[in-house]
């Protein structure tokens, strides 16, 4: 499930990961200085680190802290930013706030924006909860949430233009709007967290997120990112 609003884009990142984990990992038991060293090419350097580290679920994963990666990650809803932001170890994020960017609620009251683009409903279908029942979320109550949201969006715009501060009229307002992030990852804590929000049993809206992280991954870091699906990704493993 990939909503069409959802994005993810790469602000930056270290250049060379692979080959500064490497340098890393090999000054650990290295005589030499590493900066004085040819370092292998990021490729060699990317199947050194499988070898040397990963392999047999060794686990050392320490040389993995110090490349980075930042995301911008949009549209969103509110409740996948809450569970991501717990992860805060090698991890930064700075999130949109809900008391300096109110507008786009205004601009659904006034019919200007899209009622979808501005809160998140999941698609009409079959879901589980999370004791295993099924149950149906039909048009019907599609469609009756959409009329809250709308009717919520009218309200808020009705606070602002009454002089209440925007901290106070976000509480009328659904939990899942949508909101833009922007993170930092560590490639160790990127793995960490792939591993504990890719598991089946984590919600939809994340396990998407992180359907969205991997092929950034894949491009950055191409040899730990084949390793990392093909030995890790949404098996549940105890995170790294």
């Amino acid at each position: 499930m990939i909503d069409k609003y959802f994005h993810v884009d790469v602000l930056e990142c270290t250049p060379g990961p692979q080959v500064l984990a490497w340098q890393a990992m090999h000054q650990d038991y290295s005589e030499t200085y590493v900066a004085t060293e040819e370092p292998p090419s990021e490729s060699e350097a990317g199947e050194r680190i499988i070898r040397h580290l990963f392999a047999g679920d060794r686990g050392h994963y320490g040389p993995l802290e110090h490349p980075n990666i930042t995301f911008a990650v949009g549209w969103f809803p509110h409740s996948v930013m809450q569970q991501a932001r717990t992860h805060r170890v090698g991890v930064s994020f700075d999130v949109q706030s809900m008391r300096y960017t109110g507008y786009r609620i205004c601009a659904v009251a006034n019919s200007e924006v899209d009622v979808e683009e501005v809160f998140y409903l999941r698609p009409v279908g079959e879901y589980r909860d999370r004791q295993g029942k099924r149950y149906s979320y039909t048009e019907t109550h599609r469609a009756r949430d959409l009329q809250v949201c709308y009717d919520a969006a009218v309200r808020y715009s009705g606070l602002l233009r009454a002089g209440f501060a925007e901290e106070h009229a976000r509480g009328t307002l659904p939990f899942d709007y949508r909101q833009h992030f922007v993170v930092t990852f560590s490639m160790r804590a990127l793995m960490h967290f792939l591993d504990l929000r890719a598991k089946k049993d984590a919600q939809d809206e994340i396990r998407c997120l992180c359907d969205m992280l991997m092929p950034h991954f894949q491009v950055w870091a191409p040899e730990v990112c084949d390793w990392y699906a093909k030995n890790r990704f949404g098996r549940a493993k105890l995170a790294p």
